[in-house]
This record gives C-alpha cells, sequence and structure tokens, in this order.
C-alpha cells in the first residue's frame, strides 16, 4: 500500500498544478527571464547551516524525519505548495520509512496541465554509520541551494512551466547500491511520474549534489543527458564560471540516474573532488565534511548557474506554448 503513496502525493500536486485554484485571466502571460544576481547566497548558505544544525539525518532515523519537517517547513515558509510525503521499502535491514519532501510551483494559465515539467533535486539524507559526520556539503549545501532556489522561483511570478522542487530521502545506501540499497526516494519519484503518466511532460530534472565546496570543482557525470550538459556548460560561460564546471571522466550513480532510466532529461551536478588536494575526494563520507569547508560563493556560482538553465529552458517552453 504505501508503495503507492509517493504516487497520491505527486498525483495531489499534479491537480493542484492543473486546475484546483481560483481561475486564471485567460490572457497570455509573458515570461520575463529570472536575474541570476536575485539568487541569495548567504541565504542558501544560512539554509545549509541550520540543516546541520539538525544532527545526522541518516535515512529510517527519527533525524530524517526531523530534517524532512524541516525542510517541509521552509518551503511552506517560501510560499511553495508542499507536502510531507512517508513510504516505506526494502533495504539490506528490512522495511524502512522513508520521508520525502514534494513541492510544487504550478505553471501559470490554464495551461498548467498540459505545461512542461522541470524537477530541482536533492536529497537531505547523511551516510549512516560515521561517527561525527556533519553531511554539510553530502547533503547540506544543496539542499540549502534548492531551499533557496525554490524561493526565487516562486517569488518571480508567472513561469510557462511547472516546477517541482524534491527533497529525497533515502540516497545513501547502507552497504551497496543495489535495487534494495540507495536511491530510494529518487526512484519512487521516478516511478510516481511514469505512473501518473507525466513523463513525457517532464523536460528536465536537475540533481544537485555536493555543491558547496570552497574549492569548487562541479564534475558533471556522463551519464548526465548531453543537451542539458551543454546548456549548464554555456549557463557557466556566461557566469563567468566555466572554468568551474568540467565533465567527470565516467559515470556516476546518483539520484539523476532513475529518471534517466525513466526516459527523462536528467544531470547531476556533483562536485566529486572535495579533498585536501586538487583532484582528490578524501572529505567525502568522513567527519571532515564540515560547514567549515564550505564557502556562500561557490552556492552563490552553482545556483545562478541554474537560474540561467531554467531561464533557457523556461524561454523555449513559452515560445512553445504561444
Amino acid at each position: 500500500m504505501t508503495r503507492y503513496l509517493i504516487l497520491g502525493v505527486l498525483t495531489g500536486l499534479l491537480l493542484v498544478a492543473s486546475g484546483c485554484r481560483p481561475a486564471p485571466s485567460p490572457k497570455a502571460t509573458v515570461f520575463r527571464p529570472i536575474a541570476p544576481r536575485v539568487l541569495d547566497a548567504d541565504n542558501a548558505f544560512a539554509e545549509a547551516r541550520a540543516l546541520v544544525a539538525l544532527g545526522p539525518r541518516a535515512a529510517g532515523t527519527p533525524g530524517a524525519r526531523q530534517a524532512a519537517g524541516h525542510l517541509l517547513v521552509r518551503l511552506q515558509a517560501a510560499g511553495v505548495q508542499s507536502t510531507l510525503d512517508a513510504f516505506t521499502d526494502e533495504t539490506p535491514d528490512g522495511k524502512t520509512t522513508f520521508w520525502n519532501v514534494m513541492g510544487v510551483i504550478p505553471a501559470a494559465g490554464r495551461r498548467s496541465a498540459k505545461a512542461p515539467w522541470i524537477f530541482l533535486g536533492s536529497h537531505f539524507d547523511t551516510k549512516s554509520g560515521l561517527g561525527g559526520f556533519e553531511g554539510a556539503n553530502d547533503s547540506a549545501s544543496s539542499s540549502g541551494l534548492l531551499l533557496e532556489l525554490a524561493r526565487v522561483l516562486q517569488a518571480a511570478g508567472p513561469l510557462p512551466v511547472n516546477i517541482g522542487i524534491a527533497f529525497f530521502d533515502g540516497e545513501e545506501c547502507r552497504r551497496s547500491y543495489t535495487a534494495r540499497d540507495g536511491l530510494h526516494g529518487s526512484v519512487h519519484a521516478a516511478r510516481a511520474l511514469c505512473l501518473n503518466r507525466r513523463a513525457d511532460q517532464v523536460r528536465a530534472v536537475i540533481i544537485l549534489d555536493m555543491i558547496g565546496d570552497r574549492d569548487l570543482t562541479v564534475t558533471i557525470p556522463r551519464n548526465s543527458t548531453s543537451d542539458l550538459t551543454a546548456r549548464v556548460f554555456r549557463a557557466a560561460a556566461a557566469e563567468k564560471a566555466r572554468d568551474k564546471f568540467a565533465l567527470m571522466t565516467g559515470a556516476l550513480l546518483d539520484d539523476h540516474q532513475p529518471f534517466l532510466e525513466a526516459g527523462m532529461p536528467a544531470i547531476d551536478l556533483i562536485d566529486f573532488e572535495y579533498g585536501s588536494a586538487p583532484g582528490r575526494n578524501d572529505y567525502w563520507h568522513t567527519p571532515q565534511d564540515t560547514l567549515a569547508k564550505l564557502s556562500a560563493e561557490s552556492l552563490g556560482i552553482v545556483g545562478r548557474v541554474v537560474i540561467r538553465v531554467l531561464n533557457d529552458l523556461m524561454m523555449e517552453a513559452a515560445r512553445v506554448t504561444r
């Protein structure tokens, strides 16, 4: 029964986006690109700090439940229609309860039911079994930035696309990534979109993960959709930060993969060189992953690049729906 709870949650959000509000004016709205500078990097960092302050948030623990509730409250404070979705899934330790936080910013006008969807996602759980692990970069940095992006998008006015905001639980595996270990929240979300027959409306899924490192090097996995990768590189060049973005030498298993496997365009923005020297990743999944290693500047760079990519995608959607 709980397998389909996320389906019900997303269905409810989709209904909200497609007509359960007062009827808007039939007059067409003109999309105005969002100025990247409106993103408040210091606010994104403050949100990351607040999440770290809650303590460990390993999936299936009271800490994860508390973190999910915190994220829900912060989304709602930004004016985003959102809900807490509890579901159970099999793990190596038996059935476990997970909590996804799902939000939606509906497209403007009466076309929202048929408008494209863009999803922005971050996991919020921390790796289990690590004493003294803050999970500042992995995953408070991306969750803090996603909250700030949600605030910016909610305040932007009429948008030509539906924006989905997803905070995933259970990204981290307990032992090794298998069908029953890791990526629990994103697998359920991707499945729900397919069961709702909404997958073909998804224009992009942009996953954020480990993007707060002071020495920022966003290493985009090669198993990301090439069109989205090209858009990110163009956006980074426009932001004069192209040197901070590169292709990873190989693929990476992360929360974008379930969407790719379901046929949806997806990209993973992740800095997998998070360590004591260039090219190393030795702070990952260690007590060295602390707030002191992060900077608001890095969050701002990634956030502004994401806004530029969103503008690019939304301008295309606006032209198509005219």
